[in-house]
């Protein structure tokens, strides 16, 4: 900023293996989500390596990241990022039909249905509830076998009772399809089901 540097992360460094499931707790503007944008390849830190299931996305521009992104990762975003235009089903469908997967429609058929949504199938974002969406933007996430998947605040909008499913069906789709969990959150509860846990204070680990 100007000529005063501004560190968000310093010294971060985390290993995790394959079906693994990690908590990143810490108070607002310690890092946590930057810290999940990088380790997911949607931004680049100013120095140090990130290495994603054996591709290391430091070594690599936009266009190879989001390739990466497109075979190993998904996302569940606090805000969802539904497409309004589209109905849940097409949300769901769309990574897929953009990688050119033959399955793409039963694949979201199949994962609505696993969260509970499998009657809402046609219904657009602006008619769902807000848990609804929720498992939409999480069928979305699962349909496409990502080897990581990266949350951010997945329960920081629902009301306790949705939030205790969502996280439900966070941990049981990955003890089912084997998929690697970073969760970004303050709900203590969630995050003491995850297998491993690190606070970041200023940047720093600290715990």
């Amino acid at each position: 900023m100007g000529r005063e540097n501004l560190t968000i992360l310093d010294g971060v460094d985390v290993s995790l293996a394959y079906g693994d499931s990690l908590a990143i707790v810490g108070v607002s503007g310690s890092g946590k989500t930057t810290l999940l944008g990088i380790l997911a390849g949607l931004d680049l830190p100013t120095s140090g390596k990130v290495w994603l299931d054996g591709e290391e996305l430091t070594e690599m521009d936009e266009e190879q990241r989001a390739k990466v992104r497109s075979k190993v990762v998904g996302f569940v975003f606090q805000s969802f990022q539904l497409i309004e235009s589209l109905t849940a089903l097409e949300n769901v469908m769309l990574p897929g039909e953009l990688r050119g997967d033959s399955t793409a429609r039963q694949d979201a058929e199949e994962f609505l249905d696993r969260v509970g949504v499998g009657d809402r199938t046609k219904h657009y974002p602006r008619q769902l509830s807000g848990g609804e969406q929720q498992r939409v933007a999480i069928a979305r996430a699962f349909a496409s076998r990502p080897t990581v998947l990266f949350a951010d605040e997945p329960t920081g909008n629902l009301d306790t009772a949705t939030g205790k499913l969502v996280a439900d069906l966070l941990f049981d789709l990955n003890q089912e399809v084997g998929t690697t969990l970073v969760l970004v959150t303050h709900d203590v509860g969630l995050a003491s089901r995850c297998k491993h846990r690190i606070e970041l204070t200023a940047g720093k680990i600290t715990s």
